[in-house]
């Protein structure tokens, strides 16, 4: 199994549960982490990364951390001061249309969105509301495009997308497609020569459909325009997940594979879980396990079983722990706070 990895950890994109997955199966094969500086949760987003904002490294004596999955601004040649030369890189990517319509009910606070009523509305004029030289304009254009390292306001020519496209082919060994998360867990599996196990999750982060509404196909295709770097990245990236499928695993073997992975993941949700499955935060019992709410979303939790033995108690809590609470756990564990 490879151990040390690289996640691009790309917004609203299904990342919470793959960066789960990864806590969970770092924590089981004593793995260490590139944690954000002071145990934070960030590494100083929305700056480009660089290795000094992890804790532990230092110039002098560079200590590398096998697994480096907090949220970042790509910075290739800074991640490599972190992490062993041998690192498989991957990320995962989202429609950008659905990406949009999700950021925009999160980051409602956001200052291209915060004058708004409605996406609609935002995209009638778009440069009224939306301003290139604020902090936080990321959320509100081309966010994939910045979490990998580029300008999201760049001009849109064929060569320069190109470019872009070559440059993350270069860096990453593969990317995975969040409409596709089941097919892209047995890829991911298949890659890094993880058992099936290791790749089974719950969806972490996720909201509740009261605050999804469907976009009429106008706003569709205003979001496609306005998103296009996003649009280009991801109809590339969509083509060659399906290319590295066929030559890694095949159709058929996939959907052995995807059916074995559902059939585990609904047998550990009838194991694990009180009732059928999420629920809305103000339902969760135990408060260790309520996600941060965050904007306009309601974002979902789980109720664990009550009476599982205490192995089966632990998996099945590090399956349903959300992501600041595990980061925090984990932080503890390899940086122990000294005795006064």
């Amino acid at each position: 199994p490879k151990t040390d990895i690289v996640f691009l950890k790309v917004h609203k994109s299904a990342s919470s549960t793959v960066m789960n997955i990864l806590f969970r199966f770092g924590e089981t094969h004593n793995l260490t982490f590139a944690f954000p500086l002071g145990g934070g949760y960030q590494l100083y987003y929305p700056h480009h990364f660089l290795a000094r904002f992890v804790q532990g490294f230092s110039p002098q004596s560079p200590r590398r951390f096998n697994i480096l999955c907090h949220h970042m601004r790509f910075l290739q040649p800074e991640v490599q001061k972190v992490v062993p030369s041998s690192a498989i890189y991957f990320s995962i990517l989202r429609n950008p249309v659905q990406l949009m319509e999700s950021s925009f009910v999160y980051y409602k606070g956001a200052s291209a969105f915060s004058r708004v009523r409605s996406l609609e509305e935002f995209l009638s004029q778009p440069y009224r509301y939306y301003n290139p030289n604020s902090g936080d304009r990321h959320y509100a254009r081309n966010l994939m495009t910045f979490d990998f390292g580029f300008n999201p306001d760049a001009d849109v020519s064929p060569e320069r997308v190109q470019l872009m496209l070559k440059a993350i082919e270069a860096s990453f060994d593969f990317l995975l497609i969040s409409e596709y998360f089941d097919e892209s867990m047995v890829l991911l599996k298949e890659m890094l020569c993880w058992d099936l196990d290791s790749v089974v999750s719950f969806p972490l982060n996720s909201r509740d459909s009261s605050t999804k509404s469907p976009l009429p196909d106008s706003v569709v295709e205003k979001l496609k325009a306005w998103n296009r770097l996003d649009w280009e990245i991801y109809s590339h990236f969509n083509r060659t997940f399906w290319e590295r499928i066929d030559r890694a695993i095949g159709r058929e073997r996939l959907r052995r594979e995807v059916r074995a992975l559902r059939e585990r993941q609904a047998e550990l949700a009838r194991t694990c879980l009180h009732g059928t499955g999420s629920v809305a935060p103000k339902d969760i019992k135990d408060s260790s396990l309520r996600p941060l709410q965050h904007g306009g979303a309601r974002i979902l939790g789980y109720n664990l079983k009550q009476g599982l033995d205490q192995e089966l108690e632990r998996t099945c809590r590090r399956l349903v722990t959300p992501e600041l609470q595990y980061s925090s756990l984990l932080y503890k564990k390899q940086f122990p706070p000294q005795p006064p």
